[in-house]
């Protein structure tokens, strides 16, 4: 099984390496990332199994595949895990992989499960970027999203984490929810803004199959936001924060200017990235792989002394320029239409030349600056620009 990270590799391009922590204190009505209650004895088994993998991909990628412009620890709620054990799991892969210099390490923490002293562990071990998950500042919306913070919890987890030392902070926030008002949003916008991240994520809500928010939704409990609200709550938040100096560099984030996210770059310039953890997703030179989604079968695997790969995908020069198209397009500057020459030997132009010419006499791209982009009118109408590229 470990063959499949190391065949044929002619890339130095740094990787991107995302950690999956499936843990949360309680799962939101709207999630279905994977994720388990937590418990030391299932955090416990986790951990070894992690280790495991860990120790597999040192022996087992090329050294020019263990230089890292990135890590993030994504989840579930990485920050259920003592703040201790987050700094070793990042001391284990400091001794596998060489970081770049500036290499961005990113722990996404929901408010309230994180103090000063956790905080300054983290940031003494590492730790550069904190992603808060805030979501709403209401209590009424907190409440239909089934956060377990308050907006004083965000107040006092965004203060601690200053006098931690954290200089790059970003916060994610929903939009669409349901009950959710255009005063509603204007307020979480401003409170965000006066906060002062570095970064700023809005996330139209997605009603998932088999949540329990849909189920509130389809029971008649509560009332889906109209397409129409969503677009103006959308709108309203590119207003406010480009004219509070926020860029709005891609689809859904926003940052003061050279504070993009590096890691989440990577996936939109369809970068090679590793992935770890139960249900990790790995894009390398050789394919797409999908570890194991169940804790267990992830820990058996890798107490057999295999990877814990569930299912993989062979890259094809099609796919890949595919994805390069369609993830690209979601930052506003677009396609860089040289940069997939250089990397493809081939022309955008040409490759996608029906394609392009439908969305150009829809006005939902254009070429600029010797990008493809999306237009001011395409911007909302991102999917039906991007299927035609899948």
């Amino acid at each position: 099984m470990l063959k499949i990270v190391v065949e044929q590799y002619d890339s130095v391009e740094p990787l991107g390496l995302y950690i999956h922590v499936p843990f949360c204190l309680k799962k939101c009505q709207y999630c279905d990332f994977i994720s388990y209650p937590y418990s030391k004895a299932a955090a416990d088994t986790y951990l070894n199994a992690l280790f495991s993998e860990i120790e597999l991909y040192s022996r087992g990628l090329p050294g020019w595949d263990k230089a890292l412009a990135s890590i993030f620890f994504g989840g579930g709620t990485p920050t259920c895990l003592p703040s201790k054990i987050l700094t070793s799991i990042l001391d284990r892969l400091f001794k596998v992989f060489s970081l770049l210099p500036g290499c961005e390490v990113t722990v996404e923490a929901n408010p309230g499960t994180v103090d000063r002293q956790a905080l300054t562990e983290l940031r003494k071990g590492g730790v550069n970027r904190l992603s808060l998950g805030v979501q709403a500042f209401q209590g009424h919306l907190l409440g239909i999203l089934g956060r377990i913070h308050t907006a004083a919890e965000v107040i006092e987890t965004v203060r601690a984490a200053r006098m931690a030392g954290f200089e790059n902070l970003n916060l994610d926030f929903i939009f669409g929810i349901p009950g959710q008002t255009m005063e509603d949003w204007l307020e979480t916008l401003s409170l965000a803004a006066n906060l002062e991240p570095e970064h700023i994520s809005v996330y139209a809500l997605q009603l998932e199959e088999d949540t329990p928010l849909l189920q509130l939704v389809l029971q008649g409990e509560v009332q889906r936001c109209s397409e129409e609200l969503e677009l103006s709550l959308y709108q309203t938040a590119i207003q406010y924060l480009s004219e509070h100096g926020y860029v709005h560099y891609e689809i859904s984030n926003f940052s003061r200017p050279g504070r993009e996210s590096a890691h989440n770059l990577g996936y939109w310039l369809n970068r090679y990235y590793l992935g770890l953890g139960p249900g990790a997703h790995s894009y390398l030179q050789c394919g797409r792989y999908a570890n194991d989604s169940t804790l267990d079968g992830y820990a058996v695997r890798l107490a057999r002394g295999e990877l814990p790969v569930s299912a993989k995908e062979v890259a094809t020069v099609a796919s890949e320029m595919s994805e390069t198209m369609f993830l690209g397009l979601r930052l506003t500057s677009g396609v860089d239409l040289e940069a997939f020459y250089r990397r493809f030997g081939r022309r955008a132009e040409d490759v996608y030349r029906l394609e392009i010419m439908r969305l150009l006499k829809k006005g939902l791209v254009e070429f600029a600056g010797g990008c493809l982009r999306l237009t001011s009118v395409g911007l909302p109408l991102a999917n039906e620009v991007f299927i035609e590229f899948v």
